[in-house]
């Protein structure tokens, strides 16, 4: 039993970060203090300056624990972390989990490469954003081929030279192959410098050049000559317009303001690079009603610098935040050199704050509606299907399918939904190892046997390893786990589950004789659902969503001849050795009974090869 008036007389007077949570063991709130004897204290002291967030918070308080720091700049950094992790219930949470694409000059390498990134790396690359349109990262990137005749091939260079014919690019005069040593580095060198100043911004000499080349073809009526610089110059023109001039001071800034309602908010950023304005982009957030601006702003800042990799010398602010000489030094850390937070009172950069706001308000009144319909679609559906299996909290759905070729080439796929959107980097696909035959029922066994034992053999991986909080691929399960089919799919999974230990709820899809999902089975009876509610929409996405991803992947298998057998997976396993294994057992299921010793005695097979197949089976 946690004694909390007992507890609070152990707290230290250290810096550090606190923990809040409910009777459900769920971390509710996280934040930081400077002393967190005095800080954890004032929830449970009678205060008439409470609001009415705190005063619900702490009425559902069941325990708390507590992190020591060594300063408060390292409680910021940690309650940064845990608020990323846990995404408690009554923090200010930003909604938008998004990375930004980045042009990478690759300058490590002796013939450097234009590539598009999602990361920022510590490297001896060069980046330039981020940028808020990958369509419009790739167009540069496309014309600084055509203009410059930059390789884009992954070859090692110069250990690589003359080593293989030279690609398609250099056949349409899309690159000058240093690859057959056509172009020296230091030739090569000065394209990279004119590609650097492209992406700098500098676009007149590149202008000039093209527009000169133009006429010049166009003199010598060399008019598809001309028409080709005539498309190239006007990409660049395009380009150069994007990049719209803020301030002439040549800085890297991040303008952020907002606009609120209720309990939605609206975060604008607009990305300024050497003075540029590259972009802009708005980001949601859910926000106690109570909260003003500059907590708001607090929040979101501490989150987003906390996930993205590139910071600007200075952040522009709509409105003073609490925490802003903390932020500096923190960010200032992050980035390796000096980091401004400020609040700028008159000229050019308070008009850009006050666009930016503007910008927010006009997002927030034109997304109202948007935002309602989109969370009934994802959050509200979900909630509609716990409520109709008596579930108390539905967070991650995982669905699972099946597809073969009458029985061969056959492959498992399973999709995994967050709050009722699809969180595909989860997703994973099976070959199947030991079923022969369309037998969708020993497939699925196979499936979801091996999805969860590797959840677990990774979890006790981790935990002997000390990192029993890290989140490995597989050892995150499902709340709910959703099979396409009726009582003999849900009864495969209650079988495999069993077997393993695990308690998971598990539901049927069921499909009535049009082949249309009609209710659930659960627990032994078959629900009925509204086909009008959101719920059985979002059940239909999940169904479909399933069935798409085992297709294309049967698809993209059985396309490249890959998957004859599932023989041809072992290494070592040729054809020959193949035909005399499935030729001296009669299926799968003996040549994964069969010993080592066992496996010699089939006709060209030798020690090595028994021993691959054993362990392709057994490990």
């Amino acid at each position: 039993m946690f004694d909390i008036p007992e507890e609070l007389k152990k707290l230290p007077d250290k810096p550090g970060v606190y923990l809040m949570h409910d009777k459900n063991d769920a971390i509710i709130y996280v934040g930081k203090a400077i002393s967190l004897k005095n800080r954890v204290r004032q929830y449970f002291q009678s205060s008439r300056n409470k609001t009415a967030k705190i005063e619900k918070m702490v009425s559902l308080i069941d325990h708390f624990e507590y992190i020591i720091t060594d300063s408060e700049l390292e409680a910021l950094v940690l309650e940064c972390n845990l608020i990323k992790e846990h995404r408690p219930k009554y923090n200010t949470m930003l909604t938008d989990d998004k990375s930004y694409p980045y042009i990478k000059v690759t300058l490590g390498e002796q013939f450097p490469r234009v590539l598009f990134s999602r990361q920022m790396k510590k490297d001896k690359s060069k980046y330039f954003g981020p940028y808020t349109s990958s369509e419009a990262v790739r167009e540069t990137i496309e014309l600084l081929t055509k203009l410059y005749k930059i390789r884009s091939c992954s070859r090692v260079l110069p250990r690589d030279i003359g080593k293989g014919r030279p690609c398609l690019n250099y056949h349409i005069k899309r690159c000058l192959a240093p690859c057959q040593g056509n172009i020296s580095e230091e030739e090569y060198k000065k394209n990279i410098d004119e590609v650097l100043r492209f992406l700098n911004g500098d676009y007149s000499k590149i202008l000039k050049m093209l527009e000169d080349t133009m006429y010049e073809a166009a003199q010598e009526l060399d008019f598809e000559k001309a028409a080709e610089y005539r498309e190239l110059l006007k990409s660049v023109q395009q380009i150069a317009q994007k990049q719209k001039i803020t301030h002439a001071d040549g800085e890297d800034q991040d303008i952020i303001a907002m606009a609120k309602e209720r309990e939605d908010a609206v975060i604008q950023v607009f990305f300024v690079r050497g003075g540029r304005m590259i972009g802009r982009e708005h980001f949601y957030m859910k926000i106690p009603a109570e909260d003003d601006n500059g907590k708001i702003l607090n929040s979101f800042v501490k989150q987003f610098y906390a996930g993205t990799p590139y910071i600007p010398k200075e952040l522009m602010l709509q409105e003073e935040v609490e925490d802003a000489q903390l932020l500096e030094t923190w960010l200032s850390d992050k980035k390796g050199r000096k980091v401004y937070v400020r609040v700028p009172q008159k000229g050019a950069k308070e008009k850009l704050v006050e666009l930016a706001a503007k910008n927010a308000k006009m997002v927030l009144e034109q997304d109202a509606q948007r935002i309602k319909r989109e969370e009934g679609r994802t959050i509200g559906a979900v909630k509609e299907i716990a409520s109709w299996l008596g579930l108390e909290k539905i967070e991650r759905m995982e669905a699972y399918d099946i597809s073969n070729t009458s029985g061969y080439q056959s492959v498992g796929s399973m999709v995994v939904f967050e709050k009722g959107k699809p969180q595909r980097s989860d997703y994973r696909k099976f070959k199947l190892k030991t079923v022969i035959g369309p037998d969708d029922y020993a497939s699925m066994r196979e499936v979801l046997t091996r999805r969860f034992t590797h959840g677990q053999e990774e979890a006790k991986d981790l935990e002997e390893r000390g990192l029993a909080k890290e989140m490995g691929s597989f050892t995150k399960f499902p709340d709910l786990i959703m099979m396409d089919g009726g009582k003999g799919q849900v009864n495969i999974a209650l079988e495999v589950l069993e077997q393993l230990g695990l308690h998971i709820p598990v539901c049927g899809m069921v499909k009535d004789d049009h082949h249309r999902t009609r209710g659930l089975y659960f627990q032994n009876e078959e629900i009925p659902i509204d086909i009008h509610s959101e719920g059985f929409h979002l059940i239909t996405r999940i169904q479909d969503e399933a069935h798409r991803f085992a297709i294309e992947f049967h698809r993209s298998l059985r396309g490249k001849n890959q998957v004859h057998s599932v023989l041809d997976d072992i290494e070592g396993i040729g054809p020959a050795r193949r035909k005399a294994l499935m030729k001296h057992y009669r299926g799968i299921e003996q040549i994964k009974n069969a010993t080592e010793e066992e496996l010699m005695q089939v006709p060209g097979m030798n020690r090595q090869a028994a021993g691959s197949v054993y362990r392709f089976f057994h490990s």
